[in-house]
């Protein structure tokens, strides 16, 4: 497993704190393709747990705490939410990512890492750069509290950038109705397997509800587009 310092995984827009490890696995085949418009191909995250055993990365034998494992905080040791990731690589799974979102892997773990250890006078940036590799199985190296904070501000920038550039592909009239819902479609099953993969579990009903709110949320859009531009239009 070779690092490289935090930006330098295809994180062009971010330049990382000096001497902050980051995360990558050495590429000896060719990741599988597969098309977006198709939804998340759910064996792509996961099959990466059956390409890199611990044997091979030189890890702990899983089941038998090691020195550092008996040091970690009890709240780390216990932290479950991408144990469906274990074995998985950075690379393949910060591919799989930005095939299909604009988040990086870092980014996608740190920011669910501050929403769990967020407390009420802040997030626990040091713990979680400290114990960044026994939180999440594809990352191998600690973090600064400074970089923690930098791919949480990315992240942050990346959603509200996305969120606006939807919108407004949604209100300009460029896509149809049914195109519109297209798009939703997609977007939901890639953000409902994401969830599935740090370990949400939804049931059909929770599903159902999640998409009627936004199909209905988005009808409510496109209502108000067609309003305002007919608006625009007769002045």
């Amino acid at each position: 497993m070779t690092e490289q310092s935090p930006g330098t995984d295809g994180d062009d827009d971010e330049t990382p704190a000096t001497g902050v490890g980051q995360e990558t696995a050495p590429s000896t085949d060719a990741p599988a393709e597969h098309d977006a418009a198709d939804g998340p191909a759910r064996d792509d995250v996961a099959s990466t747990a059956d390409e890199s055993t611990d044997a091979d990365a030189g890890g702990p034998t899983p089941g038998v705490p090691d020195e550092e494992t008996l040091d970690v905080p009890e709240d780390v040791a216990t932290y479950d939410r991408f144990t469906k990731m274990d074995g998985a690589q950075y690379e393949r799974v910060n591919e799989f990512l930005r095939d299909r979102t604009y988040i990086t892997a870092r980014e996608w773990a740190i920011a669910r890492l501050c929403s769990d250890f967020r407390t009420e006078t802040g997030v626990e940036m040091t713990k979680i750069g400290e114990n960044l590799p026994e939180l999440v199985p594809f990352m191998t190296d600690t973090y600064t509290p400074q970089a923690v904070n930098q791919a949480r501000a990315a992240f942050e920038d990346k959603i509200r950038t996305a969120g606006a550039t939807f919108l407004y592909g949604a209100m300009c009239d460029f896509f149809t109705a049914e195109e519109l819902d297209d798009v939703m479609y997609e977007s939901t099953e890639v953000a409902k397997f994401l969830l599935e993969v740090e370990g949400v579990d939804l049931s059909v009903e929770e599903e159902l509800e999640a998409e009627e709110r936004i199909s209905t949320v988005m009808r409510e859009v496109r209502e108000a587009s067609a309003e305002l531009r007919e608006e625009e239009e007769t002045e």
